[in-house]
């Protein structure tokens, strides 16, 4: 039986990072994402839509500055109501 062994992800920062953040309503999605990555400039583009249109994902595109601030955004993303998932 093989091991698998889990390599920490190596990143050299800053760098552009794509979250892709999976909700029910567009509007809210849109208003959550710019409401945690504040000032940042980052870009969101529809990824995909459910065929009964009832979740939208979205691709938010950020400069992230390190690792923590990474993980951050992706908790905070992921704590707010209008989010159903992130990835």
């Amino acid at each position: 039986m093989m091991k698998i062994r889990k390599q920490k992800l190596r990143l050299e920062y800053p760098c552009l990072w794509l979250y892709k953040v999976i909700g029910t309503d567009r509007d809210e999605i849109q208003s959550a994402v710019h409401s945690i990555i504040r000032d940042r400039s980052c870009k969101i583009s529809v990824s995909r839509q459910s065929e009964t249109a009832k979740y939208i994902s979205l691709n938010v595109e950020v400069t992230v500055e390190s690792d923590s601030h990474r993980t951050s955004l992706y908790e905070e993303l992921r704590a707010h109501r209008a989010v159903k998932l992130v990835l």
